[in-house]
């Protein structure tokens, strides 16, 4: 068979000069990332039957075949930040406040937004490039900052009330609750500015970015105080209950009373 001859754009050789290699195209309709993963595969499995990989170097490209493994590549890289961050948060976090359960308990809130978008994503189909792939990473980061202010103000409240958990609880979220709210609609809307933009990459990570915020506030000061008082037995450990930190107040410390000032005669004391 004479492949010497003209390619379809009129000119192209599917031979090189030296008769050493190949050039076949093919042309693919868009048949979506996971669909024509499998096809390459197969494709693969066929050319490898045809054409020995010990005898022959058969290399596949083309813009379905970059697409299809650019996917894979950023959301191979997408698990990888995530573990990456939740594991980093998770040290974080055990350092603060020196309890596994702890850590279990402050991730859980942070996990479902990002299980809730993920979720939306699918529903109406929006595909995975690097603008969405980029919300995750964002979105997590930021709600995290949230759990943090309200559990180091639950624990601030334990110290202070003789460990009455409920008593805390509230106290908690009635006091970092509306900076809480006030912070996430503030990081609502101005994600939501991305939505004006004509690029529709940027659109979809302002949608979505927005909408993952604020189901992580719904988590922080709805879940994550239910989690405190459902699980109370569980998470009273001593070694929670002991201060990486140890906060020195001056009234308590310091006698005011037998305190004196002098006045008019600093060298002398009564």
């Amino acid at each position: 068979m004479d492949l010497q001859g003209r390619g379809i754009d009129g000119g192209g050789k599917f031979l090189d000069s030296a008769k050493t290699t190949i050039r076949i195209t093919a042309q693919v309709a868009d048949i979506g990332t996971r669909e024509m993963g499998e096809l390459t595969d197969r494709l693969r499995l066929r050319i490898d039957s045809i054409f020995p990989p010990e005898d022959h170097e058969v290399i596949m490209t083309g813009t379905s075949v970059v697409f299809v493994e650019g996917t894979t590549y950023l959301v191979k890289n997408l698990l990888v930040s995530l573990a990456l961050a939740v594991f980093v948060i998770a040290t974080i976090m055990s350092i603060l406040f020196r309890s596994a359960r702890m850590v279990a308990i402050s991730l859980l809130p942070n996990l479902v937004p990002l299980i809730f978008t993920a979720a939306v994503m699918g529903f109406f189909g929006i595909a995975l490039k690097p603008s969405t792939l980029l919300v995750f990473s964002i979105a997590f980061g930021i709600s995290v900052d949230d759990t943090i202010h309200l559990l180091a103000k639950y624990r601030q409240e334990l110290d202070l009330h003789g460990w009455n958990m409920r008593e805390a609880v509230l106290l908690a979220v009635r006091e970092t609750g509306v900076s809480m709210m006030y912070t996430s609609i503030v990081l609502f809307f101005g994600f939501m500015m991305f939505f004006a933009s004509d690029f529709e990459g940027t659109r979809a990570l302002g949608l979505l970015v927005s909408t993952t915020l604020l189901v992580a506030m719904l988590t922080n000061l709805v879940l994550l105080p239910s989690m405190l008082l459902g699980f109370e037995r569980y998470i009273t450990a001593q070694t929670f209950k002991e201060p990486l930190l140890e906060i020195i107040d001056e009234e308590d410390d310091v006698d005011l009373e037998g305190l004196s000032v002098d006045v008019g005669n600093p060298g002398q004391r009564d």
